[in-house]
């Protein structure tokens, strides 16, 4: 199926949540009773990889997981949602990605993530995929595996003339200067864009100019997500961004912070027509106001 052409191939993470819902948060030290607790499917490249194949294209991972159960299960939530998992490895020596989380009544959490074979994903893993990676229109990178990781493959992916989307997630200051000269599209909600740039962004003329300060430093066209407000695009070879409004919705369950499903499952949207550099006017802010009003994202 490799030698075959792929839309959409997403290089990173895989994260088993255990979400416990609770009154409020415990204390240091203190056990308290929670009402409902879940095991969900998480990782932000997981999250991007699922939600382009559901959105209909052809769709291939490249991660690590454990030889474990989770691990197990996240292989087997792959092929039920079409994804190729030729590119999917298992280790023996981490256990699979995992979040524990802690929610009160007000929506407040509390995480603890342990990245576990996330972070052996490396360059032997993905001169296997290579096959896979040549053959895609778009590559898609975050920055919950090893950074260099990251790097490599946006790098191979150009190699071969394929488009890549990259969503610097999570954020880190000292972001290394390549990651914007190998991003056809550089994807990050308003917090990622004040740490990146050093500069406050706290509205949408904030993000304006976030995104003239971003594509300064190379990558083609900037998109910066702004949750209610929608998100600022500039597009590849012009000088002036555009706000795109998000549709007004209704969060019908508050279990985690809408910004960890909604903007992956917009950085999935995103892929569709990445190979064309930019999207149309409206479509990025609708995967987002879909993924807010599911029970889970």
């Amino acid at each position: 199926m490799t030698e075959k052409a792929l839309d959409v191939v997403v290089v990173g993470s895989c994260m088993t949540d255990l979400v416990s819902q609770a009154p409020r948060l415990p204390k240091a030290g203190e056990t308290i009773h929670g009402h409902k607790f879940f095991i969900g499917f998480g990782g932000k490249g997981a999250n991007q990889c699922v939600q382009a194949a559901r959105l209909g294209v052809k769709t291939a991972m490249i991660c690590k997981v454990g030889k474990d159960f989770f691990g197990n299960n996240y292989i087997q939530n792959f092929k039920d949602n079409e994804v190729l998992t030729d590119f999917v490895s298992q280790t023996s020596d981490e256990a699979t990605g995992a979040a524990s989380i802690i929610v009160n009544e007000e929506g407040e959490n509390a995480i603890v993530i342990v990245a576990g074979a996330n972070m052996l994903l490396g360059k032997e893993e993905l001169q296997e995929a290579l096959p896979a990676i040549r053959r895609a229109k778009v590559l898609l990178c975050q920055l919950e595996i090893n950074p260099q990781t990251s790097l490599q493959a946006l790098q191979m992916a150009r190699e071969h003339k394929v488009k890549t989307v990259f969503n610097p997630a999570p954020a880190i200051s000292d972001l290394d200067c390549n990651f914007y000269t190998v991003s056809d599209v550089f994807c990050c909600n308003e917090s990622e864009a004040e740490l990146l740039t050093g500069c406050s962004v706290a509205d949408v003329e904030d993000a304006h100019r976030a995104a003239q300060e971003l594509q300064k430093r190379g990558c083609s066209a900037v998109i910066i997500t702004l949750g209610s407000q929608g998100c600022v695009v500039l597009k590849a070879q012009e000088s002036k961004s555009i706000h795109v409004p998000a549709a007004a919705v209704t969060a019908v369950d508050t279990t985690t912070h809408p910004g960890f499903g909604c903007h992956k499952g917009f950085c999935g949207a995103c892929v569709l027509p990445a190979k064309h550099v930019i999207p149309p006017s409206c479509f990025p802010a609708e995967p987002a106001a879909v993924s807010v009003v599911s029970l889970t994202v």
